[in-house]
């Protein structure tokens, strides 16, 4: 069985969809089409921008989202038996299996985008990777900061779990991890503590936008990132969906389960190769490619 696998955040690059855009028609189409809602040119940024343009919040959500869902469209005989996105790319599944239409799923990510980048201003705050130390060793450290937020943010693959809170939080945490032996402990370079309660507001906000967008059943189950099984029923994704901005990426767990009920081929849809190194850490026998 094949599952069909969309990334999240950081996956940008300059020129992304460029090729896509100039050699198929509906790709143009649906380009145009995205330009059009979002009320501003985000081709000019994706085709000539710099990488500095490319990682605003505002940018990159809507671009990597584009990019993903775009090539699923344009993909002759694209029948996926399941589908998962990490964090964002969980919106690029949505519309790969039906669940969301492309115009609603872009919309949706334009305003979690924004939702994301205001929640940042309210709380200044950051995320970073941990590497080299246990799950268990991560969430017990964690626990133990108590006088500022700090959670477990990215189960991306064994031995490497993304941390996030309050800039002050993850200062304590990296030390702490340091300390009980992690490889390395590096703040990463992002706007807010995503997938933190220090996104309510965001989740907030999404969650009335969410509410009001018609969601069909789709053609295949969808692993959610809360929920790591397979989801078919529309109010259950919703509430997943919601659920998502302020729980942890349960990366990890969601392809275990994939691997359990018959995947064996992971294809990565959409920029960069993130995902395709991140399950063959979870599940080294798996074929992966990328589109």
């Amino acid at each position: 069985m094949n599952a069909f696998v969309f990334p999240g955040q950081g996956a940008q690059f300059p020129g992304m969809g460029k090729e896509l855009y100039e050699t198929n028609s509906l790709a143009k189409e649906l380009f145009e089409k995205a330009n059009e809602i979002l009320g501003f040119r985000i081709t000019d940024i994706m085709f000539e921008g710099s990488a500095e343009e490319l990682k605003q919040t505002q940018v990159t959500q809507p671009a990597i989202f584009l990019h993903s869902v775009i090539l699923a469209k344009c993909t002759p005989d694209f029948k996926p038996d399941m589908v998962a996105g990490h964090s964002l790319g969980e919106f690029s599944a949505l519309v790969a299996n039906g669940v969301l239409a492309f115009e609603d799923g872009l919309r949706l990510v334009h305003q979690r985008a924004l939702a994301m980048q205001e929640a940042c201003e309210i709380n200044p705050s950051t995320m970073a990777a941990i590497l080299g130390l246990a799950d268990e060793k991560v969430e017990e450290i964690c626990a133990s900061i108590s006088e500022e937020i700090v959670v477990p943010a990215n189960y991306n693959c064994p031995g490497q779990l993304v941390i996030s809170g309050s800039n002050k939080g993850i200062e304590i945490a990296c030390e702490k991890m340091k300390e009980a032996g992690a490889k390395r402990a590096l703040p990463l370079p992002v706007g807010g503590a995503f997938h933190s309660p220090l996104m309510e507001p965001a989740r907030e906000k999404l969650q009335k936008a969410i509410e009001m967008t018609q969601f069909s059943v789709g053609s295949c189950p969808v692993y959610q990132n809360v929920s790591t099984t397979a989801v078919t029923d529309v109010n259950e994704i919703k509430e997943n969906l919601i659920a998502q901005l302020t729980a942890p990426v349960k990366w990890t767990q969601s392809v275990q389960n994939m691997v359990k009920d018959g995947a064996t081929e992971f294809i990565e849809c959409g920029p960069g190769k993130v995902l395709q190194g991140l399950v063959k850490k979870i599940h080294p026998e798996a074929q992966v490619s990328g589109l």
